[in-house]
């Protein structure tokens, strides 16, 4: 096969031109994003007319998340406020297109969580907000037509609380204790009390319980549970009587639970939009599963299943489960939308994403296992640039985020990016990535700069031994934790990269620590206190300073290029300030790109472009062109 063309960093980087598509209750209009000044905003159409779209909102930032309410007038959805996280409800009144957009929780310094729209309260939306306190999250009902908006009780048990919507049996509660588990209790309005249901280990849900959704008759709850397995399945909690039974698993899978990282992915439940009742379940393993509760969806999904071959991912209905608009994830063809109609078995493609693209120039992500140093499997991609022999190729490794995440088979920009200019690219789950079972997950308690990182460079040298690597062409790459990972690597193992890039990276974990936002501090406790420990103990805070890269900034000798967001409320502009600053002290070489106008995540296309390219150009410079007409 020739040489693929070479795709732009703007091609792939750029929004894409419809994504997010999903249908009204009443099965006659669609809504979508797609960009308005390079910002992806709410478009709707007719479904007989999906061409003529008009747009409903003039957002200077990227929307979060929509959602279609009960009565199809109302479209509601959320924004940050320049990446800092502070998220906001807006609605939409589709009667009055000339009207703007009203922000329903204009609460400075504040943020909404856990918003639910409940089928079993019509015009309502339920959420939990710090709007009172910052470090406390009360729970809110509101009323979508008029924006009235009504506390349903006031947070009492302080920040290491949560409440959460409970159906008929009133407001539940989720909260840490002190010894990092986590205990969900229900309010008792009539004797104004908190009633015990069940408490859970910290360590087998860092990131908290999830799923967790009142089932649609208010009489339990439906949340994942490890309990007397290794893979997260789904159980019904019993609000009255604390009893947990099974409602599905899976013999080899974890429930999909993604959404919990990055809310813009599908949940792990589906659910009937009329009854709110359950319909089916998402699990993944190499590929996704999606098993049907319900003998109606389990027809549709048959259909539906044949539209692509790639995994279903949003997926919507209109009240009757007649009418459908589902998205694909496919890791050369991302996106691709389809109207499915179940009572006359018609479907039409609506739009793909990212049709600029040709598949057939992309290049496929492969899943491979890796055997670690202490045999340990680790489920990983593979990604191989077309039309090049794979043999001592450039190697990218990249690092997810979290660490409670996980790499999946689907589109990656980066990826594809890095494989159109001939370098291969490697993606590790290693140990504490999740959906692998709670074992390989809890693997990586205290392995920070230690085994999770041997994970990493047993992926290269795995590749390596395979011949697709050239030993002394590889490079480091990643955001978040993927950044601290990049960091790590050119700190405690610098013979093995030629290049590192490093996105919001961790390089001070007591720093790191010490400044978390107040709505994130009480879940340390289950998290990164378990995992790597508690500044406040100067033993613990002595083996943190052991595994920060600040502390091993003589020892690196690797180029290395830095972005940050001065918005971000996670890893604060000062993480990657220090290093940058230590480093140009010593007369290193460092690159630092600081965005104004981001947080934990880079949203704005002209920033993906302008830091893609500086990657673009800087592993070029560092590793060599991966191909010959580069």
């Amino acid at each position: 096969m020739a040489l693929p063309k070479i795709i732009s960093v703007e091609e792939l980087f750029a929004p894409p031109r419809r994504s997010r598509a999903s249908i009204s209750p009443d099965g006659t209009k669609i809504a979508y994003l797609a960009p308005w000044k390079t910002r992806l905003n709410l478009w709707v159409a007719s479904v007989e007319a999906p061409e003529k779209a008009r747009r409903v909102t003039s957002e200077d930032r990227n929307l979060l998340s929509y959602h279609w309410t009960d009565d199809p007038r109302w479209l509601l959805y959320t924004r940050d406020q320049g990446g800092d996280e502070n998220i906001h409800l807006y609605r939409v009144d589709l009667d009055a297109p000339d009207a703007a957009a009203v922000d329903l929780t204009p609460f400075p310094g504040a943020r909404i969580a856990d918003l639910k729209l409940p089928a079993a309260r019509p015009g309502k939306a339920v959420f939990s907000s710090n709007s009172r306190n910052p470090a406390v999250f009360d729970l809110f009902e509101l009323d979508i037509a008029t924006g009235d908006l009504r506390m349903l009780a006031e947070n009492t048990g302080g920040a290491a609380t949560t409440l959460f919507h409970g159906g008929s049996a009133g407001p539940l509660t989720s909260e840490v204790t002190e010894h990092g588990d986590l205990r969900l209790s229900r309010w008792d309005e009539s004797t104004q009390t908190s009633c015990h249901l069940a408490q859970f280990e910290g360590a087998d849900h860092p990131l908290g319980i999830y799923p967790l959704e009142v089932t649609a008759d208010g009489g339990g709850v439906l949340h994942g549970s490890y309990r007397g397995s290794d893979r997260l399945r789904l159980v019904r909690l019993d609000t009255a009587t604390g009893e947990e039974t099974e409602v599905d698993s899976h013999p080899d899978h974890d429930l999909d639970t993604r959404a919990r990282v990055f809310p813009a992915l599908p949940s792990p439940l589906i659910f009937g939009r009329r009854t709110g009742e359950l319909i089916g379940v998402r699990y993944l393993g190499e590929r996704l599963v999606i098993k049907a509760l319900d003998p109606h969806f389990a027809e549709v999904l048959e259909c539906l299943e044949k539209l692509s071959d790639g995994d279903l991912a949003d997926i919507s209905s209109d009240e009757a489960g007649q009418r459908w608009v589902v998205s694909f994830t496919h890791d050369r063809d991302p996106g691709a939308a389809y109207f499915y109609d179940h009572s006359s078995g018609e479907s039409r493609l609506l739009f793909r994403p990212r049709g600029h693209l040709d598949p057939e120039q992309l290049a496929p992500m492969t899943p491979v296992t890796i055997t670690s140093r202490d045999g340990l499997a680790l489920p990983s991609h593979l990604t191989l640039p077309l039309g090049t022999e794979p043999h001592r190729l450039p190697l990218a490794l990249l690092v997810h985020g979290g660490p409670w995440d996980r790499d999946s088979w689907g589109f990656n920009p980066l990826v594809q990016l890095l494989a159109n200019r001939g370098y291969a690219v490697l993606q590790v789950n290693f140990r504490s990535s999740t959906g692998y079972g709670k074992s390989f997950m809890k693997a990586g308690i205290g392995e920070l700069a230690g085994k999770m990182h041997d994970d990493l460079i047993d992926g290269v040298d795995w590749a390596v031994e395979q011949g697709y690597a050239d030993p002394d062409r590889v490079a480091i790459l990643g955001g978040s934790y993927g950044g601290y990972a990049a960091l790590v690597g050119v700190t405690f193992t610098p013979d093995v990269f030629a290049a590192a890039v490093d996105i919001f990276g961790v390089s001070d974990l007591a720093n790191f620590l010490r400044n978390q936002p107040e709505f994130l501090r009480p879940a340390l406790a289950a998290n990164w206190f378990r995992w790597v420990g508690d500044p406040a103990d100067p033993h613990q805070e002595a083996d943190m300073l052991a595994r920060s890269p600040i502390s091993r900034v003589d020892r690196i000798r690797t180029p290395l290029l830095i972005a940050q967001g001065a918005n971000d409320a996670r890893v604060r502009q000062a993480e990657s300030d220090n290093m940058a600053q230590a480093l140009q002290a010593r007369g290193a070489s460092v690159e630092y790109i600081l965005m104004a106008d981001e947080g934990h995540s880079i949203e704005n296309s002209e920033n993906l472009i302008t830091v893609y390219r500086a990657v673009e150009r800087f592993l070029g410079e560092h590793l060599g062109p991966g191909r010959d007409d580069a």
